[in-house]
């Protein structure tokens, strides 16, 4: 066997192991050349083995933290589902109540109504029994004048009992069932609850079609992904976690629509306002799958037509003018109306320092003077004064309770605790008002929750964008109720953005691709519905943020048109807020500052804007 790398010159052979100590008589200074270069090539090669270990040490890192990623989804799903069942049985135990409370009272009654006719029967049986036996015995004595007044008084008693009316017809039945339909029920338990998972990996799945190669300005895009397991083999079910995010080049981001095909594959559309270069981002359970980063170039569509379709940019915006009230709406006062808003101030560029921002989101304002700003990408929370000076940020990138990974919504609980949507944590976090992290809600509930609100109850209104669902929970993290599918019916949504709640504790909502606003009641009835697709009054390109001011108008961010529409209770259109001096591009959350204000996310603009509001 010979010795790697071990050469002898004076030799000119290769040395192996049972003639390295006879080349020891050979000149030293071959054999220590040859020792020489066997101590390189070792160097060299532990050099090469050496420069693994920090990929190895990353992706250790990497798996570990999945690992235990698994591990508290884990625990937090057997708490889900412990306490799932315990509801239930609860709940089973309140109908068993209920339906043992209902046999007794409905017996009750009918026992009563049938007791009653017993012991009226009983008397009459009694008396009519001893007036007949008295009589018999009378006659059976000698006629005579000492008995005349007793027979005489027997012969009335007799007279009365024989017009006596007595209930001989039974006064009630005795029909007392129970219908228990279980078969139904019996099969819903034993459906109940999906432990949902896949085997898919970013590193071997793909993405393909025409969105990938061409895209026209205006015009929807598609793009496949397949997801494939470790071993390249097509996974056959959906439900992975999948996101995709269109970057403009002023590093913005494009709203799309991705559609689970729940075979393993899946389809994402988007559409891109404007010429230049673009990016695509596909990412498989937060890792880009395989290409991705895709590079758009997208083509002008070239025609007037097709700018007809673009709609007008940001800096065509001209104000509304009020238009008639429809039949269901109120009429109103023009100094009830927002007619003639305009900008105070702007806060914000490109960047991630104080006062900067990278994709913010969602917006809220506090009772004590406070905006607050989902600042997305930089994985933080910024908070200003309605005067727009800077007052602190926190939030700390990452998977773990108290990290966040992408916060887009933001709302302040009646406590003074700041609630966040985190999407990509799919989770919901609640830190005090100091930024410091309390809890989490939602967990192996969620599945993108973007925007959040509180209602009148303090209960937490969260909404899930993916699952195309309403949550509302208890602070505890308690789920109270749910509503919402994926659709165009009245009672779906087709990517929802954000809530509002008004002063009757209804739920007002953005159906962002269905290009309307519902309003619900706590319990997830429809109430009302207005909006379509397009660039008039009243109508709209994908709505986002949502505000109610205190007269109950409804105020609505129109992110594809870049203005914002102020509309009654009713859904009658009332007017635009004026953004023509500075204007707006792809606004997202908008929420009202509490010395009555409107306040939006100028995401695309990479800043935040405050505007006069009259209510």
């Amino acid at each position: 066997m010979l010795v790697a790398d071990l050469y002898c010159s004076a030799c000119e052979v290769a040395l192996c192991e049972d003639c390295v100590l006879e080349h020891e008589e050979h000149p030293k200074v071959a054999l220590s050349q040859a020792l020489e270069q066997h101590r390189i090539s070792l160097q060299e090669r532990l050099g090469s083995v050496n420069n693994r270990l920090p990929q190895i040490s990353d992706a250790l890192s990497f798996v570990k933290e999945i690992l235990q990623q698994l591990t508290n989804q884990r625990a937090s799903i057997e708490e889900d589902i412990q306490s799932s069942f315990e509801d239930l049985h609860k709940q089973l135990d309140v109908r068993k109540s209920v339906l043992l409370m209902e046999l007794e009272v409905t017996y009750g009654l009918k026992q009563k109504v049938l007791q009653a006719q017993v012991d009226s029967l009983v008397r009459g049986e009694g008396d009519i029994t001893a007036t007949c036996t008295q009589t018999e015995e009378a006659l059976a004595g000698e006629a005579c004048v000492a008995s005349l007044q007793v027979e005489q008084e027997l012969q009335e008693r007799l007279g009365e009992l024989v017009g006596l009316g007595l209930p001989c017809q039974p006064e009630e039945n005795d029909q007392l069932d129970l219908v228990m339909e279980t078969d139904g029920l019996r099969k819903s338990i034993h459906n109940l609850g999906t432990i949902v998972t896949t085997s898919a990996v970013a590193s071997q799945s793909e993405a393909m079609g025409a969105g990938l190669e061409q895209c026209v300005v205006g015009h929807p895009a598609s793009v496949t992904i397949v997801t494939r397991d470790k071993s390249g083999g097509a996974c056959k079910s959906g439900n992975a976690i999948l996101s995709a995010e269109v970057f403009t080049p002023d590093g913005s981001i494009v709203d799309g629509e991705i559609v689970d095909h729940k075979n393993g594959t899946y389809e994402f559309v988007y559409i891109v306002p404007k010429e230049g270069n673009f990016s695509l981002a596909l990412r498989l359970y937060d890792q880009h799958i395989k290409g991705s980063p895709f590079k758009l170039t997208p083509a002008g569509i070239g025609s007037s037509e097709g700018a007809k379709r673009r709609g007008k940019s940001p800096g065509q915006k001209k104000k509304g003018s009020k238009r008639a009230s429809s039949a269901l709406g109120t009429p109103r006062r023009k100094t009830q109306n927002p007619i003639e808003d305009d900008l105070i101030f702007r806060i914000g560029t490109k960047g991630r320092n104080k006062g900067e921002f990278t994709n913010l989101q969602g917006v809220a304002a506090s009772s004590n003077g406070r905006i607050l700003i989902a600042d997305s990408n930089n994985q933080c929370v910024q908070i200003f004064s309605n005067e727009g000076e800077f007052k602190s940020r926190f939030g700390v990138r990452g998977r773990s309770p108290g990290q966040l990974q992408r916060p887009t919504g933001v709302a302040v609980h009646p406590s003074g605790d700041i609630i966040i949507a985190d999407y990509d944590n799919k989770w919901v976090s609640i830190f005090s008002c100091e930024g410091k992290f309390k809890a989490k809600l939602g967990s192996g509930r969620l599945m993108g929750p973007k925007g959040v609100s509180v209602d009148e109850n303090g209960h937490v209104i969260v909404v899930d964008n993916k699952a195309c669902t309403v949550f509302i929970f208890q602070l505890t993290g308690k789920l109270i109720t749910k509503f919402g599918s994926r659709g165009n019916g009245d009672k779906q949504f087709a990517g929802p953005h954000f809530a509002a709640v008004n002063k009757n504790n209804e739920i007002i909502v953005t159906d962002f691709h269905n290009h309307s606003v519902k309003v619900f009641t706590p319990e997830g009835e429809l109430v009302l519905k207005f909006g379509s697709n397009g660039e008039g009054n009243g109508q709209f390109n994908a709505p986002t943020g949502v505000a109610v001011d205190i007269n109950g108008n409804i105020i609505v961010a129109d992110w594809g048109n870049s203005r914002i529409q102020v509309f009654d209770g009713s859904g009658s259109f009332l007017s635009y807020i004026n953004t023509s001096a500075d204007p707006l591009y792809g606004p997202q959350g908008l929420a009202l500052t509490s010395d009555g204000h409107v306040v939006v996310a100028d995401s695309g603009n990479h800043c935040f804007k405050v505007y006069r509001y009259l209510q």
